[in-house]
């Protein structure tokens, strides 16, 4: 295709008339000569994020909108729409923009979400799709929480598992490396249905509701960055339980075979959920299906990892697992 913008008659044509889900409390919608779009939230606070996906290939559009509403969600928030921004290469097929605008409207729409608009451009300089997301929600004043109210005393509670985006990327971008590892193709194949672990929103408000002091859905650096941005945030330390953290058989074999740290590695689908007593939520989000567990704990000052009954230091290299495997 030519560098520029994509032509307003195919722009209709192989992206605008791929957006089929509309809500009603979105007041103007994703079109021509529409720059922005308008949604009527009454009452409630607007809640805005944004995120790029660029270390994956495979399932980009799927991973850009559950990591942008995952946001939201880490705030109590209900994602409502989503903005896109398309950076392509001239290379680009129609067919590519079709199938790439589809696994989104899909995915949005998995989760109750509208595309609202956005921008798409064909540049010379981009050598690999850029996907960026915006997303809105709205949440009550109530119900809002925020990385910063952790507060000493409050159980951490992870849900799912360690680095299930990562061990979903592994398994669909490095298939043949881990076949060479020795990973089983069954175990490979597992792993890459973990696109159906992506969302943090059901318990993202479920955690809200029964009194979440705060959260923080686990992103690049796995829970080792999410723990780390947490404690910035609140100003608060905490004390992780190596003992007890969740791991699934793909992530376990998938990491040892390639040699990396799954606590540290990227996982959206999980959150990490700082509440004043862990056991109802955990009881409540076992009922909807969710798996989760104490990790640890928020206390007043310093960083520390518990590992059979010995107490360390909590040390960090402030790099994603994913990226060092790239690099």
């Amino acid at each position: 295709m030519e560098i520029g913008k994509i032509p307003i008659d195919k722009l209709k044509e192989i992206v605008l008339n791929k957006i089929g889900f509309r809500r009603d409390d979105v007041l103007v919608h994703a079109g021509i000569g529409e720059d922005s779009a308008v949604v009527d939230l009454a009452n409630d606070l607007l809640v805005v994020s944004s995120d790029p996906i660029t270390g994956a290939e495979q399932n980009a559009g799927k991973l850009a909108v559950y990591v942008a509403c995952n946001d939201l969600a880490a705030m109590g928030a209900s994602p409502v729409g989503i903005q896109i921004v398309l950076l392509l290469p001239a290379q680009v097929t129609e067919t590519f923009i079709v199938s790439l605008m589809q696994e989104i409207d899909q995915t949005a729409c998995s989760i109750n979400v509208e595309i609202l608009g956005g921008h798409t451009e064909i540049l010379s300089h981009v050598t690999k799709p850029i996907i960026v997301v915006t997303a809105i929600g709205r949440v009550s004043r109530e119900q809002l929480v925020c990385s910063a109210n952790a507060c000493p005393g409050d159980d951490l509670v992870l849900t799912k598992g360690l680095g299930i985006e990562g061990t979903y990327i592994l398994a669909c971008d490095y298939r043949e490396l881990l076949l060479d590892k020795g990973v089983e193709p069954g175990i490979i194949a597992t792993a890459r249905e973990y696109d159906r672990k992506l969302s943090v929103v059901e318990e993202g408000l479920l955690a809200a509701k029964l009194g979440a002091n705060a959260m923080h859905d686990v992103t690049e650096g796995g829970l080792y960055g999410a723990l780390t941005e947490m404690a910035i945030a609140s100003g608060k330390g905490f004390e992780l339980f190596n003992d007890d953290l969740p791991i699934s058989l793909e992530t376990e074999v998938i990491c040892a075979a390639l040699g990396l740290d799954p606590a540290g590695l990227i996982s959206s689908g999980s959150m990490l959920i700082a509440i004043p007593e862990s056991r109802d939520l955990i009881n409540r989000l076992g009922e909807a299906g969710i798996p989760a567990a104490r990790i640890g704990r928020v206390i007043e000052q310093g960083r520390f990892v518990l590992t059979n009954g010995q107490k360390k230091g909590f040390k960090w290299g402030e790099k994603d697992e994913l990226w060092s495997l790239m690099e």
